[in-house]
């Protein structure tokens, strides 16, 4: 049963309205050239009343971090997810130049390969608040659990427990408009990497299957993360085209646990600083911006 986390005096049960077709944008990081990557989906029509979501995916050069703006289109509250913090400034002038009112700040899972812009996006916007699962251990001043609903608007995002990648991964469903956002669970014919923080092969491969790819096909999958210029999958395609988790289960757990990455280049600065909503231990340039005037 689907539980609301809303601020006080919201009720959820609102009308759901049926998906257009939408054409997605992608906002680029400065440290992106002009047209380095460019794709669209589906022709997305937002006007007052039509109930279709605004949705904006920007992208981070430096760890190919992917975050999610999204907004209703006739109250403009708006949900910010998987910020990075050298690129929150580019976040919070975006929702002020589209008139959105951020409420949320929410993440997929604590990351380790860059900090959050969490901390740094409620101090430019300070009406927001911050939003991660129970399970990641991470400050917030939210904490959501399996099967609960973030309602922003007349949107609703289904909150889907996907441990595996860490204990704390949740993937955001949007069943309006058919699409998901799924972290580093599953990545675009790939998954999030299980060799370190709470990871587990086995529970990934059965976290992936039974919440996202139960999904119908023709919903769209978003992740947090890709480094070779794909923007979006599907769950049809992702079931036939994987080359991870289409395997069995035993073939992908000897997969996962051979794989012999690198260790993780920012880990150690990361988790501490994402503990505690991308607030501790910063780089000079970022601790001076936080500083309260």
């Amino acid at each position: 049963m689907l539980r609301s986390v809303l601020r006080p005096g919201v009720v959820l049960g609102g009308r759901r309205t049926p998906l257009n077709p939408h054409c997605r944008t992608i906002c680029l990081s400065d440290r992106v050239k002009a047209g380095t990557l460019a794709f669209s989906l589906r022709k997305f029509t937002q006007t007052r009343g039509s109930g279709v979501m605004i949705f904006r995916q920007l992208f981070d050069r430096d760890s190919c971090t992917y975050t999610y703006l999204l907004a209703d289109p006739d109250t403009k509250e708006a949900v910010l997810v998987d910020p990075v913090i050298e690129l929150a400034e580019r976040d919070a002038k975006l929702v002020d130049q589209m008139g959105l009112n951020l409420i949320y700040v929410m993440n997929t899972h604590m990351h380790a390969d860059h900090i959050t812009g969490t901390g740094l996006l409620k101090k430019l916007v300070p009406s927001c608040q911050s939003v991660i699962s129970k399970e990641s251990g991470a400050m917030a001043d939210v904490h959501v659990e399996h099967g609960e609903v973030v309602k922003f608007g007349e949107q609703e995002l289904e909150v889907r427990q996907t441990p595996g990648h860490t204990n704390g991964c949740v993937t955001y469903v949007c069943h309006g408009e058919k699409f998901a956002l799924t972290g580093d669970a599953l990545l675009v014919r790939g998954c999030g990497r299980t060799d370190f923080q709470e990871g587990s092969a086995e529970t990934l491969y059965e976290s992936v299957h039974s919440q996202i790819l139960s999904l119908p096909d023709d919903f769209a999958l978003y992740p947090a993360h890709d480094y070779v210029g794909h923007t979006v999958t599907s769950v049809a395609e992702e079931k036939e085209f994987n080359p991870r988790l289409t395997k069995s289960k035993e073939e992908f757990i000897d997969l996962m646990n051979n794989l012999g990455l690198a260790y993780p280049r920012k880990i150690d600065i990361s988790l501490p600083a994402n503990k505690v909503c991308g607030l501790y231990n910063l780089p000079d340039d970022l601790a001076e911006k936080l500083k309260d005037e």
